[in-house]
């Protein structure tokens, strides 16, 4: 994105979480070489922004009132019109609102972030308006938007709070404290930074009404509260008469500071949310979470997760209350020694370097920045996908899932449409865009209209099942590059082509690609032998290691609609029909009904393409003596995935059923009917029952019976690899982008 001028509107730039990040983000921004200028109704960070050559102009922004909004309407469009400026980036609901007005009478880029969750009662939610991209700071704001306000997923960037870690550090020095507040050197100083609103200070609040029982706990206690807001006086008073009958002036209510830093770096332990948190974690401090929206407690690593989900703000979690900080401020001083706080502090700080950097959420804002400049610019890409869709096989339909979703993650102004069998029911079940795909006019039309062609993933570029199915596909790339097309074969899978005719028409079209990106090592070898020549041609991995599963409730809801119990681990087993298979298919109902009897494990069929697998499936399970079951029918990729999560293990002669179980960290047994299978039974280090026209149902079992002994070794092995694939998964799309933007 080239160098331009950047409008930042915000409310104020007093103390608080929104105003330090923007702060941050400017200071980057300008160092980047963006002219960056402020509009806010000015705070205490006005003279941080102007040492750095920030122009701040005073903007009314700060009051939901009829005059206030009127006067900054104007004053806005002022700035904009003088200053030149290219994008203007909002950071509350109302600089939000007046930007929206402005933006409809001048040629601008628009851009807001969501910093918190608003009320969305008494048509205040009309009052919002998003921009043409938007940034949250969450994941959980991201939901938020998307159910809300019906933002699209597309339109949405995930940010973090960046923050300098060369300013707040364990080397900050805070001696003019020491003689300001006359702090004594063998203090145990508790930190606690917010602004001071009714909405932010409830945690400040309970630290008041604890101090007294805290001073008796902690020798030498002092608790220092920065921030100041609509509740300041009111806590101040309080704080006042606990010092009263304390004796002395153990709470010192600074107000609104602007060397923060220096505040944290004074403390011993930290008492916060959010960006102020952060800001003691990349200080070295150990740290509590604890704030209006909920309470996680003493962050370490068991602690991450939580924290992380909602960007350290504690929405969701148990409700702040003085028990619990009187526990584990108390604790955080008493129970640990100085080395246990120490290795606190640094894993917070190795959090921060790792996940919250000022370059970090610089990068991000640009990227928001970059895609909605081009929704200015009226570009809009379009993209075809061509792919064995729409047949009720979970494996393909998960592929074009995984496809989809990534396309729409990259935030790109990017409009998608697939050729599927059974457009409408394809369509609604995946809410994607869809024509027949043997509707030749519909095909060509939309061919000629797109910028860029998917072929892929999976198997498509075979003559094993069907010589017809490898025509047609060729057929699609070849039409695409009659009409002068991009094309990219995305995380294929190449082979068996065991006709010589066939052979060369895949060498022949499929050199003419712009890019191939592959699924496994095997399919570019088998490319190679075919004779394709194409130096663009790159292994990923297949684009289901990219899937998301449900939630853990939600999974479990799928067995009871199933009619299954979870009453004991589940064994899951996924057959299909391939030649000369009835003695493999008794074979395996021998092996489960062994399973049943001897390991106590459920046997749970799962039928990954209807009706085929659900049948041979129901053979099988005539063949059992013991009691089985099977996945509802109509569950999506997303709800087989999520449900193969909660098994103990996996039988299974199909690909995607083990590559599922590989995401959940399932252990798995493969048997074997096609090349790719093995390759990837040995990728996941997990062994095969052997081929099914060669196999040891013995040593089948035996081999399964270990994995159980030891499904704790196998699941964590199979993380790490899933996890390496996952990534590589995700380089799909980048090509993607790179190709379009080309």
């Amino acid at each position: 994105m080239k160098k331009c001028s950047i409008l930042m509107a915000l409310n104020g730039l007093d103390i608080g979480g929104a105003e330090t990040h923007v702060v941050e983000l400017s200071k980057e921004l300008a160092r980047r070489g963006y002219r960056v200028v402020v509009a806010s109704n000015g705070g205490v960070y006005e003279k941080e922004l102007r040492s750095c050559g920030i122009k701040h102009y005073k903007v009314p922004m700060n009051k939901r009132s009829l005059p206030n909004m009127l006067v900054s309407y104007f004053m806005l469009g002022k700035i904009i019109r003088n200053e030149k400026i290219k994008i203007v980036h909002a950071h509350a609901r109302i600089p939000g609102f007046l930007c929206g007005l402005l933006k409809r009478r001048m040629n601008f880029t628009f851009v807001s972030t969501a910093h918190w969750v608003f009320d969305t009662h008494g048509g205040l939610k009309y009052l919002t308006n998003w921009g043409q991209k938007t940034i949250a700071v969450s994941d959980d704001i991201k939901d938020y938007l998307m159910q809300n306000y019906g933002v699209k997923e597309r339109d949405i960037f995930v940010t973090i709070n960046g923050i300098d870690t060369e300013k707040f550090s364990p080397d900050v020095e805070y001696d003019s404290l020491v003689k300001e507040f006359g702090l004594e050197e063998n203090e145990n100083r508790l930190v606690y930074v917010s602004r001071m609103d009714e909405d932010r200070a409830y945690a400040a609040k309970l630290i008041i009404n604890i101090a007294e029982k805290l001073n008796k706990n902690i020798d030498n206690l002092r608790i220092i509260i920065t921030g100041g807001g609509n509740v300041f006086d009111e806590l101040n008073k309080q704080a006042a008469r606990v010092n009263e009958r304390i004796g002395r002036k153990c709470i010192i209510m600074t107000g609104a500071r602007t060397d923060i830093n220096k505040i944290v770096s004074c403390g011993k332990v930290f008492v916060g949310v959010s960006r102020a948190a952060l800001e003691a974690m990349a200080a070295q401090k150990p740290v509590i979470l604890a704030g209006n929206e909920g309470y996680i407690g003493l962050f370490d690593e068991t602690k991450m997760a939580k924290a992380m989900e909602n960007n350290f703000c504690c929405r969701g979690c148990e409700k702040t209350s003085e028990a619990a900080l009187l526990r584990d401020i108390t604790y955080a001083f008493n129970s640990i020694n100085d080395d246990q706080r120490k290795a606190l502090g640094e894993y917070g700080r190795s959090v921060i370097f790792k996940n919250y950097s000022v370059s970090k959420m610089a990068d991000d804002c640009v990227d928001a920045y970059t895609a909605a400049l081009k929704v200015n610019e009226k570009k809009k890409y379009r993209v075809l996908m061509s792919g064995y869709y729409g047949f009720n096989n979970s494996g393909d339909d998960a592929i074009l899932l995984s496809i989809h979703s990534n396309i729409m993650k990259t935030n790109k102004n990017i409009d998608v449409l697939v050729l599927a069998n059974k457009p409408e029911q394809t369509s609604k079940k995946y809410g994607v865009k869809v024509i027949y795909r043997y509707n030749i006019f519909k095909v060509v039309w939309s061919i000629m209209r797109c910028d860029l062609l998917i072929s892929g993933g999976g198997s498509l570029l075979q003559d094993k099942t069907s010589t017809r199915s490898l025509i047609y596909y060729l057929s699609i790339i070849k039409m695409a590059k009659m009409f002068g097309k991009k094309v990219m074969l995305y995380a294929n899978g190449i082979g068996p082509v065991e006709k010589d005719k066939n052979r060369k028409l895949v060498k022949k079209v499929v050199s003419r690609a712009d890019l191939i990106t592959l699924r496994e090592e095997n399919s570019l070898d088998e490319l190679r032998k075919i004779g394709v020549v194409n130096k663009n041609a790159i292994v990923t991995a297949d684009p289901v290691f990219s899937l998301d599963p449900l939630p853990k409730e939600e999974s479990e809801k799928i067995f009871e609609r199933s009619g299954i119990p979870l009453n004991k681990p589940i064994v899951g087993v996924s057959v299909r029909n391939w030649k000369s298979i009835e003695n493999f298919l008794y074979d395996v109902a021998v092996l489960c009904d062994r399973i049943y009897d001897e390991l106590g494990r459920n046997i749970v069929f799962i039928p990954m393409q209807l009706p085929y697998d659900a049948a041979i499936s129901d053979k099988v399970r005539s063949l059992m003596k013991r009691k089985s079951y099977c996945l509802d029918e109509n569950c999506s990729p997303k709800e087989i995935m999520s449900a193969i999560g909660l098994m103990d293990c996996i039988i299974s002669m199909r690909l995607h059923t083990l590559i599922f179980a590989a995401n959940g960290n399932v252990p798995m047994l493969g048997f074997v009917y096609d090349p790719k299978i093995e390759y990837y039974l040995n990728l996941f280090n997990m062994p095969s029952g052997g081929d099914v026209k060669n196999y040891n149902m013995e040593k089948a079992f035996e081999s399964l019976k270990e994995l159980m002994e030891n499904r704790q070794k196998y699941s964590s092995s199979l993380k790490e690899t899933a996890l390496k694939m996952r990534k590589r998964s995700e380089d799909n799309v980048k090509y993607l982008i790179k190709l379009l933007e080309k």
